[in-house]
């Protein structure tokens, strides 16, 4: 017998329990959502999303709806440092860590479109984990970067013991499909280079007459002083002869020596020709580059051609690295006009983010809303945003920075560099209750705070359909196809009933009906199916678990080990054990949920044929 096939994973204590979410309604807010009062552009954008919630029960409510339509997502979760925060539970240990994120990066993945990218920033403490999983979740083929980020300098209480002292930390960045993802080219701002110590004196005549000098006698003459005066301002003021450069960038050269053997023939015939006439300068036309000069068989390299406009600067630049070393803020604590220590992060960093591999347009999500940073970059560059936040800075800080933002009187962050004046809007969402709730002798009942509309909506997110109510036919609350529909009431339907709805559904048309109790047989109307709720959706998830978070109390304990009896949760004595509280009855954790949607017509002839085979074996 040929041994099993074995494969490279991560493994941990707990892996295999994976929680059985419900797929909650979302309740929008209308006093806490905001748009401007006008438009400021014709580009400005409503359609945002703010949801205040548990983060793992806010992304499985929106998947329905937004799978592969996302382009970017940034999240920036709790690192596990073992150090208590003011805003998250930052202490989970490694096993119970991996399984919440695992959970959150599998529906985070689906939600990703082809061509759409994720950026999870960590330290180091789960980096080697992080790695290994993501691999996992999203292939290792397509894992495009791991960058350093620089956020501090080695001052302070850090500076003071012994050892290398941490500055940075890191971001993942995945594709979802390597192949269909293109990033933007980026560049970065960096000092002058000073091997440019050349200056030409007249670029504007033909290339045989230029005339060299050196970059200090060019400052000299442009400031009308001597090499000497020029010198002693520009040690003095080093930004004064960074300016003249830039201004004079086509003025200011340095000579390179060539790559003899990386160059073309033509290049190395070139080089040999002024090689062996120094004074003389040559030049190489290139139809689909732009033109070489050479002099004394060097090149010549213009300093114009480092420059990249970069948030509206002229600024010299090279290519973006994997070492962002470049973005610290001075003025962080003061952007979005809300404290948020050690949890911040500059809206330069989401910029980056955003610029490398978004449009205007685009949709970016972040789970981990924390300050709302991530939220005010993407509206500020025009680009649509979803945020999660649990928490209470939900409505502490990321609203009112949101609310600012739009009023146009945020003046932080970027929005000098994108020239924002406001505009647009968000609606603001709450989850849902649980749907399934017990009553006083502990029987499953729907929960009475949902109004027929609620229940309409949530039956149909549990059955795949989308919900879209029709104002003309009273039994279609959705759809999961151009005839396939449901129905959702909390009424006890008689055969007449049932026979009246089947007339008027017709046999061109099929229709679920999930209903409180039905009297006549489930086979009995063939384009009919018929559902009890909320005995038929029992099994499909963990009802009334309202808090999912990063928290050692929320998880399930293991199951026992091979051999044992008991796990030690089981074991714990009574003083230290916490009783967990009584849910609703659920099927076993090794059932599957028939979450994804199939084509509508198959739907219904799937559930009408397991109704038939119900029905027989009752009779």
């Amino acid at each position: 017998m040929p041994a099993p096939k074995q494969k490279l994973e991560l493994n941990w204590i707990g892996k295999e329990v994976r929680p059985k979410l419900e797929p909650r309604i979302l309740l929008c807010d209308p006093e806490k959502s905001y748009h401007s009062p006008h438009r400021v552009s014709a580009n400005d954008i409503f359609d945002n999303t703010l949801i205040h919630g548990d983060n793992l029960l806010a992304l499985k409510a929106l998947e329905q709806e937004f799978t592969g339509k996302v382009k970017c997502i940034y999240i920036d979760p709790p690192f596990n440092t073992g150090q208590a925060l003011e805003h998250y539970d930052d202490g989970v240990e490694h096993s119970i860590w991996l399984s919440l994120m695992r959970d959150r990066l599998e529906i985070l993945h689906r939600l990703l479109s082809n061509d759409g990218s994720i950026f999870v920033h960590i330290d180091d403490n789960e980096l080697g984990y992080l790695l290994v999983l993501m691999d996992q979740i999203f292939q290792r083929a397509n894992r495009m970067s791991v960058i350093a980020f620089k956020q501090g300098a080695p001052t302070g209480h850090k500076a003071i013991n012994p050892g290398c002292v941490t500055t940075t930390n890191f971001i993942l960045l995945y594709a979802k499909q390597k192949a269909a993802w293109k990033p933007k080219r980026l560049f970065t701002g960096r000092e002058r280079d000073n091997r440019y110590n050349q200056f030409l004196l007249n670029p504007d005549e033909p290339f045989p007459k230029w005339q060299f000098v050196t970059l200090t006698r060019g400052f000299a003459q442009h400031l009308g002083v001597t090499e000497k005066e020029a010198r002693a301002r520009a040690k003095a003021s080093p930004a004064i002869l960074d300016e003249f450069v830039i201004q004079h960038a086509n003025h200011v050269v340095r000579l390179a020596q060539p790559d003899y053997d990386a160059v073309s023939e033509a290049a190395r015939k070139m080089i040999d020709e002024s090689s062996a006439q120094a004074d003389h300068i040559f030049k190489l036309d290139r139809e689909k580059h732009s033109d070489m000069y050479f002099v004394g068989g060097e090149r010549i390299l213009f300093y114009r051609d480092k420059l990249k406009n970069i948030d509206g600067e002229l600024v010299a630049g090279e290519p973006l690295t994997t070492l962002w070393d470049d973005l610290l803020s001075n003025n962080l604590h003061n952007e979005g006009g809300v404290e948020f220590p050690k949890g911040k992060k500059p809206e330069a960093l989401i910029k980056r983010v955003l610029d490398l591999t978004t449009e205007e347009g685009d949709l970016v999500l972040d789970s981990f809303g924390g300050s709302g940073t991530t939220g005010a970059v993407a509206h500020k560059m025009k680009r649509r945003w979803i945020m999660v936040e649990l928490r209470e800075h939900c409505k502490t800080h990321v609203l009112p920075r949101m609310r600012r933002v739009i009023d146009g009187t945020d003046l932080s962050g970027i929005t000098k560099a994108v020239s924002w004046k406001g505009g647009g809007g968000f609606r603001y969402y709450r989850l849902a209750p649980s749907l399934v709730e017990m009553d006083r002798w502990g029987n499953a009942v729907i929960n009475k705070a949902f109004n027929p509309s609620m229940l309409a909506e949530a039956v149909c997110k549990l059955e795949g359909f989308t919900y879209a109510p029709s104002e003309t036919v009273w039994w279609q609350h959705g759809h999961s196809s151009e005839r396939d529909f449901i129905w959702v009431t909390t009424q006890n339907l008689s055969r007449e009933q049932l026979q009246q709805l089947s007339d008027e559904v017709g046999a061109h048309r099929s229709l679920l009906v999930c209903c409180s109790a039905f009297r006549a047989r489930a086979d009995m109307f063939p384009n009919l199916t018929l559902k009890k709720i909320p005995k038929a959706v029992l099994h499909r998830c963990e009802w009334g678990h309202d808090d999912y978070s990063l928290k050692v109390e929320n998880l399930p304990a293991a199951p026992p080990k091979p051999g044992e009896l008991f796990s030690d949760a089981d074991l714990a004595s009574p003083s230290t054990a916490t009783a967990a509280p009584k849910a609703v009855p659920t099927a076993r954790r090794t059932a599957t949920t028939p979450q994804a949607k199939t084509a509508g017509n198959r739907m219904a002839q799937k559930r009408k044929t397991e109704t038939k085979k119900t029905a027989t074996k009752r009779r």
